[in-house]
């Protein structure tokens, strides 16, 4: 803790890596697009590139072109905080990403999960949401005392689990996996030294090789986590169209 120890708005590591991610991202895009013009240039283009990517590849991929437009501020929010607090997990003297303690996955899962939420009952109403997620057409009615429990675990209860632990998870292990090379190297290379070092460059090559190959999680991670949260927007708001 670095400061507030024991009280509510204490500070750890971890935390002041979100806030300053946090604000760094969000001092980024508001100079980026702080007086846009209409032929982009400099950290305008980098800012609308990134935007566009979102929503061209994730947001109205899924959505279309009207609803994409609609939740690409949740949409993209959620894809650039994930992936740049990713990157901290490779940065030098950080270390580790804050999503490898399950904090912030679980508020962004939350965010995803209420938005899925509030765009069906808004459009269906609680109950006709409700009933048109988790009660299938065309099924006999024994049938329905089977499904009918299993869909209501798999929609509203496992998915919001599941984008929490799937990204925490990739990025925990990503985490102990490159702790294990870089402490393996030091330990051949500094502390045993001599014939040990040949063993100590093997852990350094496999620790560079795995940070190129955790590039591709981070990247992946936060593509999966957007994704997911369009896909569950658009089947809340075609929930009755099984």
């Amino acid at each position: 803790m670095l400061f507030g120890e024991d009280t509510w708005w204490g500070m750890d590591r971890l935390m002041l890596i979100r806030v300053v991610v946090a604000v760094l991202v969000a001092a980024f895009f508001a100079l980026a697009l702080r007086s846009p013009k209409i032929v982009p240039s400099g950290l305008q283009n980098v800012g609308e590139s990134f935007i566009d990517w979102v929503r061209i590849n994730i947001a109205e991929e899924i959505l279309g072109k009207e609803n994409g437009r609609k939740f690409l501020p949740i949409i993209a929010s959620i894809f650039f905080a994930t992936i740049f607090l990713n990157l901290t997990s490779i940065i030098p003297f950080l270390n580790i990403s804050t999503n490898a303690r399950i904090g912030m996955p679980l508020v962004m899962a939350a965010v995803a999960y209420i938005t899925y939420c509030w765009v069906g009952i808004a459009r269906f109403g609680f109950f006709g949401f409700i009933r048109s997620s988790i009660v299938l057409p065309g099924v006999p009615l024994p049938i329905h005392f089977l499904l009918v429990p299993i869909e209501f675990v798999s929609t509203f209860i496992l998915r919001p689990f599941t984008l929490t632990v799937r990204l925490m998870a990739n990025m925990l292990s990503g985490h102990i996996m490159l702790a294990l090379f870089f402490a393996a190297t030091q330990f051949f290379i500094i502390d045993k030294s001599g014939i040990w070092s040949v063993a100590g460059l093997g852990s350094l090559v496999a620790a560079v090789g795995f940070t190129f190959f955790e590039l591709l999680v981070i990247a992946l991670q936060a593509y999966i986590f957007a994704l997911l949260t369009a896909v569950y927007i658009d089947q809340s708001i075609h929930a009755d169209a099984h």
